[in-house]
């Protein structure tokens, strides 16, 4: 029994999520296997090689993996699967755009969004919002699994695994890489943070959102928002923490101005301590906040940051 992670990479260096991954298909039991299919893509190669647990790095080095373009990738999995009784993938967009085709190129079903190892063959994951866990068995020989990242510690560093190439898959020709558009920050990326800033409705304008960053910057934190505040235009897509947006887990969340809309709470519950600030004190926030302030978010932020001054 051996699995196969399905790492997340820029080509030169490890996506975080691909630590979390690893911790989980440590815990499925046997041998753990890394696959770096990309271009030129030796850097993240070597930080593969030194994640703890990790026996070998499978590294498939040719220019369709360049830009990460699901269909090949994919292909480039199967051709590999049958030495692997688990594949993991990260629950990212990345993770989510790749296994799906594995599982149906396998003929298997997928186990989407595990939170939990509980054998080799038993996981949990969230349902219904984060409302209930769901038990999920697999009797597939082959387990194609995707891994909340949240549930599971990042691996550490420390090994030195083998490091051996493997025969790239021909180009598929099903998609070709158009362009890309990265949203540039001096802040930490959203999923990655130790701390967050978040807004929400009712911060009432997108430019209320810089009282925030004060705040943002004492504490070198990210800054985040809710659907509300994104479906008003008030901040970018790729600030949204939810259900529906990014699932983060950083060590301190603030919500200002966040109401605590179900869906939200799906994506943050798990933070280590949260910090709520909202004018209503029956704001369902409070119900999962460590820490609740009620008042006047534009009195109680810039109160705040002299305090931390």
């Amino acid at each position: 029994m051996a699995a196969l992670v399905i790492a997340e990479h820029d080509n030169a260096s490890l996506k975080g999520s691909t630590l979390n991954t690893v911790t989980a298909a440590i815990q499925c039991g046997g041998d753990v296997h890394i696959l770096i299919a990309g271009h030129n893509c030796g850097g993240a190669a070597e930080a593969a090689a030194k994640i703890a647990g990790v026996a070998k790095v499978l590294v498939a080095d040719a220019a369709q993996f360049a830009d990460g373009l699901a269909e090949n990738v994919a292909a480039q999995v199967v051709a590999l699967a049958s030495n692997y009784s688990h594949i993991l993938a990260p629950a990212t967009a990345y993770g989510k755009n790749i296994a799906p085709r594995v599982a149906a190129q396998l003929d298997v079903g997928q186990v989407s969004e595990i939170t939990k190892v509980d054998s080799p063959d038993t996981f949990e994951r969230p349902i219904y919002a984060g409302n209930a866990i769901a038990t999920v068995q697999s009797t597939d020989a082959t387990k194609v699994i995707t891994v909340r990242t949240t549930g599971f510690d990042a691996a550490a560093t420390g090994g030195s695994a083998a490091v051996e190439n493997v025969t790239a898959v021909a180009d598929s020709g099903k998609s070709s890489f158009v362009g890309r558009e990265l949203a540039k920050s001096d802040r930490p990326e959203l999923t990655a943070a130790k701390v967050i800033v978040s807004g929400g409705r009712g911060m009432g304008s997108g430019d209320a959102f810089k009282i925030l960053e004060p705040l943002a910057d004492k504490l070198g934190a990210a800054m985040g928002a809710s659907r509300a505040a994104v479906d008003a235009g008030y901040v970018p897509n790729d600030w949204q923490v939810g259900q529906t947006g990014k699932i983060v887990a950083p060590q301190l969340y603030i919500a200002v101005g966040i109401s605590g809309a179900i869906q939200h709470l799906a994506g943050m519950k798990d933070s280590k301590t949260i910090v709520a600030i909202n004018k209503d004190p029956e704001a369902p926030i409070f119900s999962v906040a460590d820490y609740g302030i009620v008042g006047d978010l534009f009195e109680l932020v810039p109160q705040l940051v002299k305090e931390l001054g």
